[in-house]
C-alpha cells in the first residue's frame, strides 16, 4: 500500500471530506468513523486505493492520538 505521510494535508482534509461508501457506516465521514470500526479494518485488511489510504491515515491518527489535528479542518469543513 503507499504510504502517505500524516502531515500531508491534503489526506487530512479528505479524511474530514470523505463519506464511508459502504458497510454499517455508509455515509460517515471517515474523521467520524468509529475507532472500533477502523481497528476491524487493520485486522481484516484495508480497502485498495484511496479509501484504504484514508481508513489506515485514521488508524495512524487514532493509535497516536492526534486527533486534535483535525478538529480545526472539520471546523472549516462543517463551519
Amino acid at each position: 500500500m503507499e504510504q502517505v505521510p500524516i502531515s500531508d494535508s491534503k489526506v487530512l482534509l479528505e479524511i474530514v471530506n470523505t463519506k464511508m461508501p459502504f458497510g454499517r457506516y455508509e455515509g460517515t465521514l471517515i474523521c467520524d468513523l468509529p475507532e472500533s470500526y477502523i481497528v476491524w479494518f487493520k485486522q481484516k485488511g484495508f480497502p485498495k486505493g484511496r479509501l484504504g489510504i484514508l481508513l489506515e491515515t485514521m488508524y495512524e491518527i487514532e493509535l497516536n492520538g492526534l486527533n486534535e489535528l483535525l478538529r480545526p479542518l472539520k471546523a472549516n469543513f462543517r463551519g
